[in-house]
């Protein structure tokens, strides 16, 4: 998994992540996910869907990071359907019929 990095974020030495408790903390390693802290998803940081809602103006200010998918989803996030089609799919398999 290749996450894409700016040229700002290769001069830091701590990125700030959400924990698999929900609760943010410092890390000495980007992370490897992202997503909107409303919308309780998380995607790879190269997701198409999150790089166009970034360049609209969307949720820069609320993005949060993840360690990896295991963090996220313990944290109570869900993948994404658009970079994550796979890990979606059995998230929503198991969402859809325990809401039944």
């Amino acid at each position: 998994m290749c996450a894409v990095e700016s040229p700002r974020a290769a001069l830091r030495t701590a990125w700030t992540l959400i924990g698999p408790d929900g609760k943010p903390y410092e890390s000495a390693v980007p992370g490897t996910l992202g997503g909107p802290r409303q919308g309780r998803m998380s995607g790879r940081m190269a997701c198409r869907a999150a790089l166009t809602a970034l360049e609209r103006g969307g949720y820069a200010a609320n993005r949060v990071f993840f360690l990896n998918e295991a963090d996220a989803k313990a944290a109570g996030y869900r993948p994404c359907a658009v970079c994550m089609p796979v890990e979606y799919a059995q998230w929503k398999a198991v969402h859809t019929k325990t809401v039944r």
